[in-house]
């Protein structure tokens, strides 16, 4: 009887441990943090120099003036609007590499009122795949395909953002990495890659940001 109970824990540790390791890894933030659910952070370029910033919201583009486009900053040193992340698993806590998420604006649009949630929108003149705002949180199905993103890595800390969902099985998806277009709008593929850090929101904002470095360089 002894045995047959010490076997049958023995089976259930086993069971355990092969669920959890299962698990993806969680996604780290840039001072080596695991990235929790609903929590502010800046995605921002890892390439120094000639990188260019952090994400935000883009400019209307053509005849529609919304949903916004989200683009990448022209200057390493603005972080741009910072971005929360849902899990498809709503009650997991923890954000891990290889798995579907919403990803969204934590601060609403200056100029439309819609959902600042991220999609996959095709622009038939271009021929491309660029990512906008007005996506559905949650939900997940072949419903909302266009609102799953991925985050995959790391490379030396840096991370790529990834289209490629899994939350619908009867759909004939595409899967590419997020890059950066001509225009500085999110793109898959796009026309230069684009390697990420993925650091925690700071109360400084931009603006300080700048007006502390010109009155460094004033002083000097």
């Amino acid at each position: 009887m002894k045995q047959s109970l010490l076997f049958l824990s023995f089976l259930l540790l086993n069971s355990f441990l092969s669920f959890a390791a299962e698990k993806p890894n969680p996604v780290l933030d840039h001072d080596g943090d695991e990235i929790r659910a609903g929590v502010e952070y800046y995605i921002v370029s890892s390439i120094r120099g000639a990188g260019g910033g952090g994400v935000t919201y883009g400019r209307s583009i053509g005849n529609e003036s919304c949903p916004l486009p989200v683009v990448q900053e022209k200057l390493d040193l603005l972080r741009g609007h910072p971005v929360t992340f849902t899990p498809v698993n709503s009650k997991e806590g923890v954000v891990r590499v290889s798995t579907d998420l919403n990803i969204k604006f934590s601060k609403a649009a200056p100029v439309c009122n819609e959902s600042n949630v991220w999609k996959l929108d095709f622009d038939e003149e271009l021929g491309q795949h660029f990512i906008l705002t007005n996506g559905v949180e949650g939900n997940p199905g072949c419903g909302t395909i266009h609102n799953w993103f991925k985050i995959e890595g790391p490379y030396h800390k840096s991370y790529r953002l990834v289209f490629c969902p899994t939350v619908c099985n009867i759909c004939n998806v595409i899967c590419k990495d997020v890059g950066v277009f001509s225009d500085r709008r999110l793109a898959l593929g796009g026309t230069r890659s684009f390697t990420v850090f993925i650091q925690k929101a700071r109360s400084m904002k931009n603006a300080d940001i700048l007006k502390s470095i010109s009155s460094a360089f004033r002083f000097k």
